[in-house]
């Protein structure tokens, strides 16, 4: 009988002991609650001791969490509809209101968050134009919703890091109209760059024609007063060269010789001389001298 009543003893020890601790994990949060009531929060994880039997725990992921929400129909301020697909992230930053208004049920949690971004993501969006949401796109559209979305449920505990649009669609009756209108505004933009490049080409082009044009100008100027130059220099040094009386009849003599040979080229060519010129004089002395 001894034996047995230490052996249930033993027992009653070890399940004493084991209802005594209990486990917080990495990333959770373990309320500690006594009759119904919440008397503890324990962060630090590890193994730590309660009161056995009297105390329970209640333990909250507290880590960041990804909830993708539904696709749903939205209304432009232009009266143009949308199709927005959300995903959110969120976390839990007060584990008591968390607790006392969801009961830690993430499954509410997520309904919360799913009307929150719905709200937010459908007043966002009709607050603008169909273009200024596609130009908003991305970080500026996000942090509207995001911040939209927290100001709804920050009541439950609940902060949302990040509520992203990861699909910003059109219905497909009129994806078509829009498709090609954007196409016809890119166009524009691309015939606009272009005809400002042609202009630009052309002023270019112009200003080159026109430094060209005045090279050149300048250059014959410059040819055409050499040449002069060149020619003065000549009829100077040619001056020089005849000022005196035996010099010029040398010449004379030179020039009458060089037209005589150009005008006997062929051998039936007849030549008339007046008695006066230089040549006659030439070929009368070159006679006489015979």
């Amino acid at each position: 009988m001894k034996k047995v009543i230490g052996i249930i003893i033993g027992i009653a020890a070890i399940i004493t002991v084991f209802s005594s601790l209990y486990t917080v994990d990495y990333k959770d949060v373990v309320l500690i609650q006594q009759f119904g009531r919440v008397v503890g929060i324990q962060k630090e994880p590890g193994i730590h001791v309660k009161t056995p039997f009297i105390q329970s725990t209640f333990a909250i992921y507290d880590g960041s969490r990804i909830y993708d929400i539904p696709q749903s129909d939205v209304i432009t301020r232009d009266k143009k509809s949308m199709i927005a697909d959300d995903y959110v992230i969120w976390t839990v930053n007060d584990v008591m209101k968390y607790y006392q208004t969801l009961g830690g049920n993430s499954a509410r949690a997520e309904e919360r968050i799913d009307a929150a971004v719905y709200n937010a993501t459908k007043n966002t969006i009709s607050s603008m134009t169909q273009d200024e949401v596609i130009a908003a796109r991305g970080i500026e559209l996000t942090n509207m919703i995001t911040e939209e979305s927290n100001s709804d449920i920050s009541g439950y505990g609940i902060q949302i890091l990040t509520a992203e649009i990861k699909a910003l669609d059109l219905p497909d009756d009129n994806k078509a109209a829009v498709y090609e209108r954007m196409i016809s505004e890119r166009g524009n933009i691309a015939a606009g760059y272009k005809a400002k490049g042609e202009a630009q080409a052309q002023k270019i082009r112009n200003e080159t024609d026109k430094n060209v044009t005045i090279t050149i100008a300048d250059a014959e100027k410059q040819a055409e007063t050499l040449t002069a130059e060149g020619e003065a220099e000549y009829m100077k040094i040619l001056s020089d060269a005849y000022n005196d009386e035996d010099k010029a009849d040398f010449y004379n003599y030179i020039r009458s010789l060089d037209a005589l040979k150009a005008s006997l080229k062929s051998n039936n060519n007849t030549l008339i001389l007046d008695k006066d010129s230089e040549i006659a004089k030439i070929l009368y002395g070159a006679e006489a001298g015979r």
